[in-house]
């Protein structure tokens, strides 16, 4: 199979050619990544693809309720913005359950 039409750039999963045994073969910048690309589907000039690349964890914060069922949250920067058709970026913020135990909850009935 090929892409004789032409090569497209980035990550487009339309631009694609029927290859041998009718399996679909890709004519993207992605394909070289995945390994799937049309055997006519080199572009050396094309830029690579890059993947988003994230840091570590921020801390949790203060349990939003200081007495009784609240939410903590955390969160995280993007280090490496994804480009040319890349993976994109993973969650950045988290958030989960907590619960409030302040020394005076206990007083307030």
């Amino acid at each position: 199979g090929g892409c004789w039409h032409q090569c497209c750039p980035g990550r487009n999963n339309t631009c694609w050619a029927t290859a041998a045994r009718r399996a679909r073969c890709y004519c993207d910048s992605y394909c070289e990544r995945t390994g799937d690309c049309c055997e006519d589907c080199s572009s050396p000039s094309a830029p690579a693809a890059v993947g988003c690349t994230v840091g570590p964890w921020g801390p949790w914060s203060g349990c939003s309720s200081p007495c009784g069922v609240g939410s903590k949250a955390r969160s995280r920067q993007v280090t490496v913005p994804p480009r040319h058709g890349g993976e994109p970026c993973p969650d950045l913020k988290q958030r989960r359950g907590c619960l409030g135990e302040h020394p005076t909850c206990g007083m307030a009935k």
